[in-house]
């Protein structure tokens, strides 16, 4: 046989290897049904993407409400994200505990080689962040971290209209995320009981909701940094939240351009918009799809609806999928990437510092 011919058998047997990869569905485990986006999994189109293996939880009374409730059976219920790895074998777990839980579950999951998502934001503080990030490198597995607006088309039409020059160089952003509270809004008792606690949240309203502006405004200036954090936090609702704050403002500086991000959970109606302003027009998000533009002072504001995205760049699991078999690659600084993420813990980091303080914090 000639070596053209070999070579050409070969590169046959990469290529189908590669599309089985990418048809074959993804074998995931669930680690933990505390939170309450974890319904968004269970609730998605069975599209035959991803197929769920193992769920770890050893709060059998939450596991069995989840099981009756998805006609899943007990007998994928696992008391330890050991013994559910050795029973089923999954290539990627999905998070949905709390986010003190991260670190470890990226300590079980990467010696192994099985690749992790997160709820946002990626852990409670930069520490723990730079460890499950020197894992991801030494293990080879992909760490994302999934927020809601991710999945938003006007954000990203918002970008290419920023990034095509149409209202001039950026020189402020608005970002309002959050709701009337998760008391109001009746979050499980599982969920709201360690969302409010700040050893196992990181704090309250600011990591809650601050970190989707700051992971914006990272995708938006791939990947710069600050040079200062300033944030505000106050306790609006004392009786509900004791031990953590229910409304933060923090405020980004970079060199010719600011960030105000405004999370809470006092708002009285649930929102996550964006406000772009460049030097001579402006993009307004409003929601997933309404978008409001103002290019200069002579032209009127003009709004349009963005058409939805399809698979696999408008469903977090299909997009985990994307990013484990390579049929998807972000890029750097994108939304859910880990180098991204990576900025905003550090932000955060210094916005609970700012708001103890009482002063501005500058990066180092």
């Amino acid at each position: 046989m000639s070596i053209f011919r070999s070579l050409f058998i070969l590169n046959l047997l990469v290529w189908s290897w590669h599309a089985a990869a990418d048809t074959a569905p993804l074998r995931l485990g669930v680690v933990g049904l505390t939170h309450d986006h974890v319904h968004r999994l269970f609730e998605r189109e069975k599209t035959g993407d991803v197929e769920i293996v193992g769920i770890v939880e050893k709060n059998k009374d939450l596991a069995r409400r989840y099981t009756e409730r998805y006609g899943l059976s007990m007998a994928i219920v696992f008391d330890s994200m050991t013994e559910m790895m050795n029973k089923t074998k999954p290539a990627a777990v999905a998070a949905f505990g709390s986010t003190q839980e991260h670190l470890a579950i990226v300590e079980t999951a990467a010696p192994r080689g099985v690749h992790v998502m997160v709820e946002k934001p990626l852990a409670i503080n930069f520490d723990q962040a730079k460890k499950i990030k020197a894992l991801a490198e030494k293990h080879h597995i992909t760490v994302m971290v999934n927020y809601e607006t991710t999945w938003y088309p006007a954000l990203y039409q918002a970008a290419d209209l920023l990034r095509a020059d149409k209202i001039g160089p950026l020189q402020k952003v608005v970002v309002h995320d959050g709701h009337q509270g998760p008391k109001k809004i009746g979050v499980s008792q599982e969920f709201f009981d360690w969302l409010t606690d700040p050893a196992q949240n990181g704090a309250g309203a600011l990591t809650d909701f601050g970190c989707y502006g700051v992971n914006l405004m990272t995708f938006l200036r791939h990947g710069a940094r600050p040079e200062t954090v300033t944030a505000v936090v106050q306790h609006l609702q004392p009786n509900d939240y004791p031990k953590v704050e229910d409304d933060a403002t923090i405020i980004l500086t970079y060199p010719g351009s600011e960030a105000v991000i405004q999370a809470s959970w006092d708002w009285p109606i649930s929102r996550k918009d964006m406000e772009l302003y460049g030097s001579h027009g402006y993009v307004m998000t409003d929601n997933q799809t309404r978008m409001r533009t103002r290019l200069s002072e002579a032209d009127e504001e003009t709004t349009q609806t963005v058409a939805a995205m399809t698979s696999p760049i408008n469903d977090p699991f299909a997009y985990f999928k994307g990013m484990i078999d390579g049929s998807v690659k972000p890029e750097k600084y994108d939304p859910s990437t880990l180098d991204n993420n990576m900025i905003v813990m550090e932000i955060l980091d210094a916005a609970i510092t700012s708001a103890k303080l009482g002063r501005s914090v500058r990066l180092p």
